[in-house]
């Protein structure tokens, strides 16, 4: 065994093989794009189903947000039986998470209203009925997604019986 070989100081020495940091930043921004495209086109429909829902069953001012409850209720146990289907029974498209789970049904449900909505409640001199609506939101919406999920995972379980 020999001592390594000194190195002369004019002697070309190799490239570094690793990608320089430009280039992974490059790299991981043209991997987003899809993801953020696809989310996007999601949130629009979601967004866009949710202001339907506004308009078939509008709330007048100052009074319970019954729609925007459902909307946030319906919206997580969809959640929740998407991510059952995409986990454990469906070997999804990479690209089908970020645009249903996150755009439709991110744009559907919307905390952006909820909080509007207890503002204006508790601004209009009702603040035990924004009070009530902010918590049974919380409950309901948590309710809803809990139990969506243990529904779906029975009936996947019952199917593969």
């Amino acid at each position: 065994m020999g001592s390594p070989r000194p190195r002369v100081v004019n002697e070309p020495v190799e490239p570094d093989s690793r990608p320089s940091t430009a280039g992974v930043r490059r790299a991981r921004a043209r991997a987003l794009w899809p993801v953020v495209a696809v989310v996007s086109l999601g949130g629009s429909i979601g967004a866009a189903a949710r202001y339907g829902a506004s308009l078939l069953w509008p709330t007048a001012s100052g009074s319970f947000p019954w729609t925007t409850l459902t909307v946030n209720v319906v919206g997580c146990a969809v959640i929740g039986v998407f991510m059952v289907v995409i986990s454990d029974v469906w070997a999804a498209h990479r690209l089908v998470r970020p645009f249903f789970g996150t755009g439709v049904l991110g744009g559907f449900t919307t905390f952006s209203t909820y909080a509007v909505d207890i503002r204006l409640l508790v601004g209009s001199g009702r603040p035990a009925t924004g009070m009530a609506y902010l918590g049974l939101t919380l409950v309901a919406a948590l309710a809803s997604v809990w139990s969506a999920v243990w529904v779906t995972r029975r009936v996947v379980a019952w199917r593969q019986t």
